[in-house]
């Protein structure tokens, strides 16, 4: 290679050397480092009344019970108790029976609680229904494992024609409202209620039957259903109760040629 193109590549690459550790520097000194300000918007809120406590069926709402807690204004939904409509809500409210358990820190709702009243029973009691009571004991109340809630089949053992005993349940699935006056689930972690008087919440129609059972029984049984069945219909009844036992299901007997009649369910022979 010729002297002249060493000498002119030799210059090139000291040239492009200088020229990137030029840039370089020029790059480092001026390196501007930009911060990103987070921007936190506060979103609206409005002070809603909750339970203070967590609450059981039965209890009564007071001062300590109750408080107010900011709520964002977005999650407000219909049902909520504000600060602002009315507010002397939380004077009103003084001495309202809780009809459905709360926790701590929920809303109060109008659904979950009843009039202020003395009549602590009648405002657990759906419209239409009845509170009806029973004598238990521990051999005919499940052991004692029955606590308010809970649902029960009522099972009537009664002496039949022939000097034995029959079973028959006649209500199905209804509902305990107390037991004795014990109108809340187990507190202080007690396993059950040991009581001596289970009271049912029942449809008119059920109040009859049991009325009747109460008369014809040898004694009467409370069955614990599962909670699973809590859904299932609870208006079911021995309806034959109710017209002194027309409409049951009849069999005849032949002895010696005759035909007996017999009003025994054909099911409990």
């Amino acid at each position: 290679m010729k002297p002249a193109r060493i000498i002119i590549l030799a210059v090139a690459i000291v040239a492009a050397g200088m020229a990137g550790l030029l840039a370089m520097r020029l790059s480092g000194s001026n390196t501007v480092v930009q911060q990103a300000e987070a921007l936190v918007r506060k979103e609206p809120t409005v002070n809603v009344l909750v339970s203070a406590a967590n609450l059981p069926v039965g209890s009564r709402l007071d001062d300590k019970s109750m408080r107010w807690m900011a709520w964002p204004e977005g999650s407000l939904i219909d049902g909520f108790i504000r600060e602002s409509i009315p507010p002397q809500a939380m004077t009103e409210l003084t001495g309202v029976v809780v009809r459905l358990p709360m926790f701590e820190g929920e809303p109060v709702r109008r659904e979950k609680i009843a009039d202020s009243s003395g009549r602590v029973m009648s405002s657990l009691l759906p419209s239409g229904k009845r509170a009806v009571a029973t004598e238990i004991s521990v051999a005919t109340g499940a052991g004692g494992f029955i606590l308010p809630n809970d649902r029960v089949d009522v099972i009537m053992v009664r002496r039949g024609t022939e000097d034995n005993y029959l079973t028959e349940t006649v209500l199905s699935n209804v509902r305990v409202l107390a037991i004795d006056q014990q109108i809340q689930e187990t507190p202080d972690g007690e396993k059950s209620v040991i009581g001596t008087t289970a009271t049912l919440e029942l449809t008119p129609d059920q109040t009859k039957v049991i009325t009747v059972a109460q008369q014809m029984a040898e004694r009467l049984s409370l069955a614990l259903r599962s909670v699973a069945d809590a859904q299932e219909e609870d208006t079911s009844a021995a309806d034959y109760l109710l017209s002194g036992g027309s409409g049951r299901p009849s069999i005849q007997v032949i002895k010696s040629g005759e035909v007996v009649k017999s009003t025994t369910d054909a099911k409990s022979q």
